[in-house]
């Protein structure tokens, strides 16, 4: 991690503290989670205590402390995908990729969460690779889909 970089996000902010979510926001999308090191060079920078940045950054689920894969699959196991076999999906998607859910693959290409709604209901079973919806969706499809993401 080169620390200048996270200097230059933080300085695109002008350094501001109400920019900290901002802040973090760019840092994960950078290195698709947010590595201690960054978080130490924001404090510092922001002057504000680890502790505040590390709670704001474990709040949201959007943030992880650990390295997560390029693409991130998070499949719905709200009521409906639920109902029309989201665990089954699910188990799959585990299968191929050999990973369980919130695992990432050792070649940190694929991250695998559970969410409890994607707001796509009516398309139940559903899942999202990154910013793509997949729904309708049964085991016999996933192999395909993944196979997409995997080049």
């Amino acid at each position: 991690m080169d620390i200048t970089e996270i200097d230059g996000v933080i300085d695109k902010y002008k350094g501001e503290r109400g920019s900290l979510i901002a802040i973090l926001q760019d840092v994960q999308a950078r290195y698709n989670y947010l590595p201690e090191d960054a978080l130490r060079q924001v404090t510092k920078k922001l002057n504000l205590p680890l502790s505040h940045v590390c709670s704001v950054a474990s709040f949201f689920t959007s943030f992880s402390l650990k390295p997560r894969g390029r693409h991130l699959i998070s499949v719905c196991l709200g009521t409906a995908c639920h109902v029309k076999g989201g665990e089954k999906i699910l188990e799959r998607i585990g299968r191929e990729l050999n990973i369980k859910p919130d695992e990432t693959t050792e070649d940190l290409q694929f991250t695998v969460e559970v969410v409890r709604c994607l707001g796509c209901c009516s398309l139940a079973p559903v899942m999202r690779i990154d910013a793509h919806i997949y729904g309708r969706l049964t085991q016999e499809k996933i192999p395909k889909i993944l196979e997409k993401y995997k080049k």
